[in-house]
């Protein structure tokens, strides 16, 4: 799906503000498919999809930063394990 022109940069919003945000055009998105404002809508899929992009950016990144954590503890973890006498 396309990316609304006017969709601001959202690399620098709190991640709860973009829940917010995604809340909030949910809602508004649900009273133009009531009304049946079919430009409208389509506005609203294209800035969802920028919104929902940018959680999926962010939600892939903390996943990597976990299993790179992950990885290292396990390494260092396994290091200090005496062996056998």
């Amino acid at each position: 799906m396309p990316y609304h022109p006017l969709a601001p940069d959202l690399t620098e919003v709190k991640d709860e503000d973009l829940y917010n945000k995604i809340n909030e055009l949910t809602s508004k998105m649900q009273s133009a498919y009531r009304l049946g404002s079919r430009d409208a809508i389509y506005q609203m899929q294209m800035l969802m999809g920028h919104y929902q992009e940018e959680l999926s950016v962010r939600n892939r990144k903390k996943l990597e930063d976990m299993e790179k954590k992950d990885r290292k503890s396990t390494r260092l973890n396994s290091s200090h394990i005496p062996l056998s006498r």
